[in-house]
């Protein structure tokens, strides 16, 4: 067996993250016998077409993963949240997805999920201290 290194980085490349994702694919992919998991963006721009913000995520397996979300302040608090969150959930649908998953922390106002019929399923505290990361899930 050729001698091995572990290598520790505070910088994620595509040297790292494409044999990584490849190799993690197709092992799921052979192991479930289909692949499709999907990209998801939904976004709001601004008159010129720049990006404002918006929800990342993506669907896999049945579920809709929802993993970057973000607006201005200038703009929140205004139902822009809500209507995005409407359309990442619809087009879950659309894809076959039965339940919605997502991670935020109680900084970043988990209520706002649960507004819009989200239930935690776990929370783990972490810094700063009195924080949590909580976890959220919608049957869709």
């Amino acid at each position: 067996m050729s001698r091995l290194s572990i290598e520790v980085s505070n910088c994620i490349t595509p040297e790292f993250t494409l044999p990584i994702e490849a190799g993690l694919n197709q092992y799921n992919d052979e192991t479930v016998g289909f692949s499709e998991r999907e990209p998801l963006a939904v976004v709001a721009r601004d008159e010129n077409g720049n990006v404002l913000g918006g929800m990342l995520g993506r669907s896999y397996l049945g579920l809709l993963f929802i993993d970057l979300v973000y607006l201005p302040p200038d703009i929140r608090g205004k139902g822009l949240g809500s209507q995005i969150l409407k359309c990442v959930e619809d087009e879950g649908r659309k894809r076959g997805c039965k339940a919605a998953v997502l991670y935020t922390i109680t900084f970043q106002t988990p209520v706002f999920y649960e507004k819009n019929g989200w239930q935690r399923f776990g929370e783990i505290p972490c810094l700063p201290e009195g924080a949590s990361r909580v976890f959220l899930k919608k049957e869709l």
